[in-house]
C-alpha cells in the first residue's frame, strides 16, 4: 500500500488490516487496483479500521467494486428481508438488536448465528460483503470466518476426484425453516427464486483457485444423490471446513469496516452479547454463476 496506509497480517490464513485509509475517498484507478489485488491474495478478508462515513459513503466506497443488491441497477434481496433494510437505501441491510421510538426493530437481531455464505442460495450469488460497525457491544458479539479455498486444499486428491464433478442445490428454505420466525418468512421467497444449483467445488474467477461451496445454512442437498448419502458427505465438508487451522475470528472494533469473499469464506455471528447494544451496515455485491 501508499506509504500513509498500514497493512498487517492477522493470520497465518492471510486476513489484513489496513489502517490510515479513508474510505470516503474516491479511489483513482492505481489505488483500487491495489485494493483489489490485496483483498484477493488475504485469505478473503480485508480489515479497515477507523472508518466515519455515512450509509451513503459506504454505498459509494461498495460500488466501486461492482453492482449492489438492492441498487437500481441490480436485484433485490429476497422479500423476507427487506423489513431489515435502510429505509432511505435499499443498499443496505442492517443487523441490529435495537428498536426506535415506536419499537420497530432497526435491524435483524441475531443476524447470521450459524455458519452459512451470504446469498448462495442465488444463480449469481454474493460476491463480496462489506460489514461497517457503527456500534458494538463491550464484550462479545465477535464473528467466525472458515476459509474453504484452504479447507480444499487440506483434502486429499482422492476426496477432492470424488467432489469435483458434484453439485448441489442451495435454498434459502434452510434457513427460513431454522433461523427466521414463521410470521417473518414471506411465503414468495420459498417458491423457487431463492433456490440455485452450483458446484460443490467452485474456482474463483479471479485468482483461479478453488475451493469448497457448501454451507450448512443454505446448501439443502447433494444433487444426485440419495438423502443418507448426501447428509453425510455434506456434515463430513462441514465438519472439514469449520476446522480450527480455517477460521479467522474477528474482535470487532467500533469503525471496522470489513470485507470479505463469499466465493472461499463462510462466517458464523457469535451471539453472546445479551441485549448490550449492536448496529451494523452491511453492504453486498452481486457476484458471478458460480463455476
Amino acid at each position: 500500500m501508499r506509504r500513509n496506509h498500514i497493512t498487517k497480517k492477522l493470520s497465518k490464513l492471510g486476513m489484513t488490516e489496513i489502517r490510515g485509509l479513508n474510505l470516503n475517498e474516491r479511489f483513482d484507478d492505481e489505488l483500487l487496483n491495489e485494493i483489489k489485488s490485496l483483498w484477493l491474495n488475504s485469505g478473503g478478508i480485508l480489515i479497515f479500521r477507523d472508518q466515519h462515513i455515512t450509509s451513503q459513503q459506504q454505498i459509494n466506497f461498495s460500488r466501486q467494486f461492482g453492482t449492489l443488491f438492492g441498487s437500481p441497477e441490480g436485484v433485490p434481496m429476497q422479500d423476507t428481508v427487506s423489513r431489515y433494510l435502510h429505509p432511505d437505501h435499499p443498499e443496505i441491510y442492517r443487523v441490529s438488536n435495537q428498536v426506535d421510538k415506536e419499537g420497530t426493530p432497526t435491524g435483524r437481531a441475531r443476524a447470521g448465528t450459524y455458519w452459512h455464505s451470504d446469498v448462495s442460495f442465488r444463480e449469481k450469488p454474493a460476491s463480496a460483503s462489506i460489514l461497517y460497525a457503527k456500534q458494538i457491544p463491550v464484550v462479545g458479539g465477535d464473528t467466525l470466518f472458515a476459509n474453504a479455498e484452504a479447507a480444499y486444499k487440506g483434502l486429499s486428491q482422492a476426496m477432492k476426484d470424488i467432489l469435483a464433478p458434484l453439485q448441489a442445490v442451495h435454498d434459502f428454505a434452510i434457513a427460513a425453516a431454522s433461523q427466521y420466525e414463521k410470521p417473518v418468512v414471506i411465503r414468495d421467497d420459498l417458491k423457487g427464486a431463492n433456490r440455485a444449483l452450483h458446484p460443490v467445488i467452485r474456482t474463483h474467477p479471479d485468482t483461479g483457485r478453488k475451493s469448497i461451496y457448501v454451507n450448512p445454512g443454505f446448501t439443502s442437498h447433494l444433487d444426485g444423490f440419495e438423502s443418507k448419502e448426501s447428509d453425510s458427505l455434506l456434515k463430513f465438508l462441514f465438519g472439514h471446513i469449520t476446522q480450527p487451522q480455517y477460521i479467522y475470528r474477528q474482535i470487532w472494533q467500533e469503525h471496522d469496516v470489513i470485507m470479505w469473499d463469499n466465493r472461499i469464506m463462510m462466517h458464523f455471528a457469535i451471539s453472546d452479547y445479551g441485549h448490550e447494544p449492536r448496529y451494523l451496515e452491511r453492504t453486498t455485491l452481486i457476484g458471478e454463476r458460480p463455476t
